[in-house]
């Protein structure tokens, strides 16, 4: 995947052996731990990003999960799924992200 964020790729940088430890983690749980299809996996990140107010992480997800399939009719079923839990202000949040994602 192409590097949405600058942070991250200093992060890469200045930190090769955490960053390499961190995503064996996540492969191995994305990947691995069970039997969800990659494009559910994706829209339950963008859930859990969109619920926790992580902006970067947000866009990271959502990025994935077109390129696993997802249609933004999904991901934004998806992000009106946290309205009721997180409530109207962390929807609309993760609403904009999305939105100036384009």
């Amino acid at each position: 995947m192409k590097e949405i964020h600058e942070v991250f790729k200093k992060f890469k940088s200045e930190f090769p052996s955490i960053h390499e430890a961190h995503e064996a983690l996540g492969r191995e749980i994305h990947e691995k731990a069970g039997p969800l299809p990659d494009k559910y996996r994706w829209l339950i990140k963008i859930a859990v990003s969109g619920a926790s107010g992580h902006r970067l992480a947000l866009e990271t997800h959502i990025t994935k999960a077109r390129e696993a399939g997802a249609t933004d009719a999904e991901i934004v079923h998806t992000l009106l799924l946290i309205m009721q839990t997180t409530g109207f202000p962390t929807f609309m949040e993760a609403y904009s992200v999305f939105k100036n994602m384009g």
